[in-house]
Parts: C-alpha cells; sequence; structure tokens
C-alpha cells in the first residue's frame, strides 16, 4: 500500500472513531443522567423529575448515527449544558456519589465535544482535499439593507 492510499483510507477510519466516540459518549451520558436521579443518587428518595433533563441529548442520536454533519456541530454546543450541571454538581453537592458523578459527567462531556470537534474537522478536511468544499463558491452574503455595510449605522450620515 503506497502513501496515497493509506492516507485516503486514514480519514475514513478516524472519522468512524470520532462517530463511535460521540454515539458512544451521548448514549453514556442519557444512561449516567438517568441512573443517577433515578437511582444512584436522586435529588429525592425513588427517583425525580430531574432525569428529563436527557431528553436534549436523545434528539441527536438519530443525526449522529446516521452522520450527519449539522447534528455534530449542534450537539457540540449542548454537551456544554451537560458539562456546566457535572462541574456545578461535583462541586455543591453534599453526597459524595454525587459528586463522582459529577465528575464522570464532566469527562463523559468533554468525550462528546472532543469527538464532536474531531468529526467536523475530519469530515470538511476531506472534503476539501476532494474538492467538493470550497467556501469561495459560497453565495455573496452582501447586506440586503445598503446602510448595514456603513459602520457608523443607519442613523449617521
Amino acid at each position: 500500500m503506497n502513501t496515497l492510499e493509506s492516507t485516503a483510507t486514514s480519514p475514513s477510519r478516524a472519522v468512524a472513531a470520532t462517530r463511535m466516540f460521540a454515539v458512544g459518549s451521548a448514549i453514556a451520558l442519557i444512561v449516567l443522567g438517568l441512573a443517577w436521579e433515578l437511582r444512584l443518587a436522586p435529588l429525592h428518595p425513588g427517583g425525580s423529575l430531574l432525569a428529563l433533563k436527557v431528553l436534549p441529548l436523545v434528539a441527536p442520536l438519530p443525526g449522529l448515527l446516521k452522520n450527519r454533519l449539522y447534528t455534530y456541530r449542534w450537539t457540540s454546543m449542548l454537551m456544554w449544558l451537560y458539562f456546566t450541571e457535572g462541574i456545578v454538581r461535583a462541586w455543591s453537592d453534599r453526597l459524595l456519589l454525587s459528586r463522582a458523578l459529577g465528575g464522570v459527567e464532566i469527562v463523559l462531556s468533554l468525550i462528546l465535544f472532543a469527538a464532536c470537534l474531531a468529526h467536523v474537522w475530519l469530515r470538511l478536511r476531506g472534503a476539501r482535499a476532494a474538492g467538493r468544499f470550497n467556501p469561495a463558491d459560497r453565495p455573496s452574503s452582501a447586506p440586503s439593507n445598503p446602510h448595514a455595510a456603513n459602520d457608523a449605522g443607519p442613523f449617521l450620515p
């Protein structure tokens, strides 16, 4: 196998790996959230409605599984909610188990972010290399309002 063939197959393996990490960490965050709030360390005995916090993570799963680039982009922003919750609960909960679960949530959120970021980067790099993506080919983004181009705004001459 020459170098050209190895570089052609490497991105697809890397993309598959990032997809595996993204889907795996999203599913792990869902399982963690449900187990945390229903069984391991719920806020109220018997579980709490806080388990519904995993619903936003269920939404991107079909897109992640179908390899939709846009889903990877917005999932990388969505995961910051779970990262923030992990930070808050790891430092503020009184129960040691809950603090540890917050730490696990932080790690899983960062894995999800890194996997989504790498996935998007690799896919765009592959598209550029194949000549399918050129930012210069985008339509002009000329302002529809003639005053929008003026830094002073529409109120000053």
